[in-house]
């Protein structure tokens, strides 16, 4: 059986969670690989609303084996609070499996990531200030704590102690903070240690065991292609491996084993925090999006900067993760215009720009050159059957699939889970 990747194909927020869902009862784990309580996906079942954060998707699908593996920083608070949230609505919680090797976000990091983003002023990056970065940032000093850490209180505390050496000169000296003790960051870190016990494991065993016995896995990436740590719009990204590539060392699957590799991507185009955007709008068209698609972030709250679909970066992604389909969601929110925008290319002082130019400079600097489709006002969301649609919304999809480097498999005409037209089948 296969292992299936879902990733982002633009700056998140594109419905990551909604294609998992859809491949719900087709699969037997969802994998959590990178990321951290950064990002968040919404999952609507039925008349419930779901906002997850640090959980994988899967756990709202009866059967299904959610795994939070090595490739993630957990904070063990906001894990306890998804996980008693979640329990409270009758969601079964027993099945979580975590890795003993992911790393911990502690109080340090949360303190350290939002007291330096302030210091940075107009250099802001946009951080969600969860502690995201400074983890990951001690994870490759070699200095994180790790989830398997928290059974050694030996252990655990000369990690703490070697850790807070540094950082609380940092927090004291430099941005007038007072110091943080040892004991409160070891003792809160062990008030978790009888809560995540029982599903602590080797997640990479677990895994190779499920493939193995034919099983299908379907991992989830957090966040999404252009907040990639190496492939995208650097500084302005996130901490960690949002592509196809991070699959594999955020699990311990090697790489052969993934087969199909399936990115979601909006049919227009969505940003939250600082960084270049080039088909951002900021006229009535761009509060139409975020009023329609109700653009507001799930884990911070924070008004999402809108903008039309970008080709190029359609391209881009599928390119870097090797997409093998693309599920296209909010199809719906563009109901109404008389003309609906595509960015085809870039014009980057005076020069075109098919491609993603590579220069960080020339990105920010370019202009969307746009070909324009007529839109419709026809209601799309009762659709299930490409048939259905009306024909400028079925033009405007073949349009997209054409100049975005890999088929559309999937196209979501409304926010609850049945809203979807299917065109090709995303697992078989």
């Amino acid at each position: 059986m296969p292992a299936v990747l879902i990733t982002g194909a633009q700056w998140g927020d594109e419905g990551k969670g909604r294609a998992t869902d859809l491949l719900g009862s087709r699969v037997d784990y969802v994998v959590k690989f990178n990321g951290g309580n950064n990002a968040g996906h919404t999952v609507v079942v039925g008349d419930e609303k779901y906002a997850l954060h640090l959980l994988p998707s899967g756990i709202l699908t009866p059967g299904v084996t959610p795994v939070i593996s090595n490739g993630v920083v957990v904070d063990l608070e906001v894990l306890r609070g998804e996980l008693e949230a979640l329990g409270g609505r009758g969601v079964d919680v027993s099945r979580l499996k975590l890795s003993a090797n992911a790393h911990v976000i502690t109080a340090y990091h949360r303190t350290l990531d939002k007291v330096t983003e302030r210091f940075l002023g107009k250099r802001q990056i946009g951080t969600t200030g969860r502690g995201i970065g400074p983890a990951y940032a001690d994870k490759i000093n070699r200095v994180g704590i790790r989830i398997q850490d928290l059974f050694d209180e030996g252990i655990l505390r000369q990690k703490v102690e070697a850790a807070l050496e540094f950082k609380n000169q940092v927090l004291v000296k430099i941005y007038n903070r007072r110091a943080i003790g040892v004991d409160e960051v070891v003792d809160d870190l062990l008030s978790y240690r009888e809560m995540i016990a029982p599903m602590v494991c080797d997640t990479g065993l677990l895994l190779h065991e499920a493939m193995q016995a034919g099983k299908t896995v379907l991992f989830e990436a957090g966040q999404a292609t252009m907040l990639d740590i190496d492939h995208g719009t650097y500084p302005f990204v996130t901490s960690s491996n949002a592509t196809a590539g991070g699959a594999s060392t955020g699990s311990g699957l090697p790489p052969h084993q993934i087969d199909r590799v399936i990115s979601v991507v909006k049919a227009y185009t969505t940003r939250v925090g600082a960084g270049p955007f080039p088909t951002e709008l900021f006229d009535e068209s761009g509060d139409y999006l975020r009023k329609q698609g109700f653009e507001f972030g799930t884990t911070t709250g924070r008004p999402r900067r809108c903008g039309w679909y970008d080709a190029p970066i359609a391209r881009y992604a599928a390119r870097i993760n090797g997409v093998t389909d693309f599920v296209l969601t909010k199809l719906d929110v563009l109901s109404g215009l008389e003309t609906i925008p595509v960015c085809v290319a870039y014009d980057v002082n005076g020069v075109r720009h098919d491609e993603m130019p590579v220069n960080q400079s020339d990105f920010h600097h370019a202009k969307p050159i746009y070909e324009e489709f007529p839109g419709w006002n026809e209601d799309i969301s009762g659709a299930r059957r490409f048939e259905d649609l009306p024909k400028n919304a079925q033009d405007y999809i073949i349009a997209l699939e054409a100049m975005s480097g890999s088929r559309i498999s999937a196209v979501g005409v409304g926010p609850e889970r049945e809203q979807v037209v299917v065109l090709h089948d995303l697992v078989g």
